[in-house]
């Protein structure tokens, strides 16, 4: 399997750096702290392919704000989306799952417990554990999207996982969210645009110019010279001023070296202070609550970033599920009512949307190790207020199997279209590379 993999300088272009006043750069933030060992060869481009124009990222929708924000959760490893969401009034899910199978609500399973009640939903709860994403229900802040899929899908974590960031079947090429900065910002990149919680940016964020920061703590984001000092603005202020009396100044090079440097040094340190700065709310413990507790902070601290990525492995429960998938559901219900808590005391409820998948669901029938194995089809989860509560779709038949596997109803790429159309102001076709209809999921 191979992926394009554009070269870091694609598509640079060319002009006079002394051009950015200390203004812009201190507006513009977020440039890539990788930036101190290939700054030499972005100055060999110059300064215009990594800066953009002040109010360069706007929507292309008209009416569509552009200060939305987009937070993508992903559950790595192929989510059991029967058990997250369970078919209680379905035979077949107990005749296919006699140890696994969670009970109706009320009842006295007591290897599995009883699912949880939906509102309005018949014979559909949820897992025992996800308390807090029923309250968001609730609340009217959570949607479920039973059943998504793609035609003719792959089992293989690495495959399918690709398809779902790439947005094709062919897994290869940018990512569908790298691509939507790639449109939206004139075939610039915009450092300030997206950032990953994690060691590496996922393909969904890598465009053919956009690259996303990322980070796994805050203390690793750091620009890797001294500590900011008094000494920073006067040094801005040097550059700067030189350059407005002078004109182009003779060493420019250096000073856009300098420039980039210090800009680095002030965005690596603001979303620091920003992530160090305590909670509105009380988070679990955890790796996905410690992640949205530091995209929570940022989005408090007005950071302009537009997409944010957080994920949660340990989803690939082949053998002894039932304690492992539990724990699991108790992390994401838990961390996801927290977040989505927190953004509503900050004042931020209609203006953050958050996503969770998993890059498949597990097949129908249990394995002989009290698991189940790599399936298809499985639910979508979509958080904040100008979501459509509740379960939304139909649920995949238990009757009507692929070799063993659900059949999906929705494609994922319906969902991605409303998201980028609806919510983000971009063209979803050109995105996409074709017109999907819309998943009636927003309001």
């Amino acid at each position: 399997m191979t992926h394009h993999h554009p070269h870091e300088n694609e598509n640079l272009s060319t002009g006079n750096d002394n051009t950015y006043s200390r203004r812009l750069f201190m507006q513009q933030g977020m440039v890539f702290l990788s930036m101190a060992t290939t700054v030499p060869t972005f100055l060999q481009k110059s300064a215009h392919g990594i800066m953009l124009p002040v109010g360069s990222l706007v929507s292309s929708q008209a009416g569509v704000p552009d200060d939305r924000v987009t937070v993508v959760i992903q559950l790595a490893g192929g989510n059991d989306g029967l058990n997250t969401v369970v078919p209680y009034g379905s035979r077949d899910y107990y005749n296919h799952r006699s140890q696994l199978a969670i009970g109706a609500p009320g009842s006295s399973r007591s290897n599995a417990g009883s699912a949880l009640s939906i509102p309005g939903a018949d014979g559909i709860g949820l897992h025992p554990n996800l308390t807090g994403l029923r309250e968001l229900i609730d609340n009217g802040q959570a949607a479920i999207m039973q059943g998504i899929g793609y035609p003719n899908p792959n089992r293989s974590h690495f495959t399918s996982t690709d398809i779902w960031h790439t947005g094709n079947r062919s897994a290869q090429g940018y990512g569908w969210l790298g691509k939507y900065f790639d449109n939206t910002c004139a075939g610039k990149p915009n450092p300030k645009g997206s950032i990953a919680i994690g060691p590496k940016a996922p393909l969904a964020l890598h465009g053919k110019t956009q690259k996303a920061v990322n980070f796994e703590t805050e203390e690793l984001f750091k620009w890797a010279g001294k500590d900011s000092d008094d000494s920073l603005a006067t040094t801005y202020d040097d550059i700067n001023r030189r350059d407005s009396m002078q004109g182009v100044s003779k060493n420019s090079q250096l000073d856009f070296l300098v420039r980039t440097s210090l800009d680095a040094q002030v965005s690596s340190d603001k979303i620091r202070k920003a992530v160090q700065v305590q909670p509105l709310v009380k988070y679990p413990d955890g790796k996905l609550a410690q992640q949205l507790q530091m995209i929570a902070a940022m989005i408090r601290a007005e950071l302009p970033t537009r997409v944010y990525y957080a994920s949660l492995g340990g989803f690939d429960t082949h053998a002894n599920q039932l304690n492992s998938h539990a724990n699991l559901m108790r992390q994401v219900g838990d961390s996801l009512n927290a977040f989505q808590k927190d953004i509503s005391t900050q004042g931020n409820g209609g203006k953050v949307l958050t996503m969770m998948f998993s890059e498949f669901g597990r097949r129908v029938a249990q394995n002989g190790s009290v698991g189940t194995d790599h399936g298809t089809a499985a639910p979508m989860f979509l958080i904040g207020d100008m979501v459509k509560p509740g379960l939304l779709g139909t649920h995949p038949s238990l009757t009507k199997l692929d070799e063993g596997d659900l059949i999906y109803n929705t494609d994922f790429r319906q969902v991605y279209a409303t998201v980028l159309n609806d919510w983000m102001g971009a063209d979803d076709k050109a995105i996409l590379g074709k017109s999907y209809t819309k998943a009636d999921v927003l309001k």
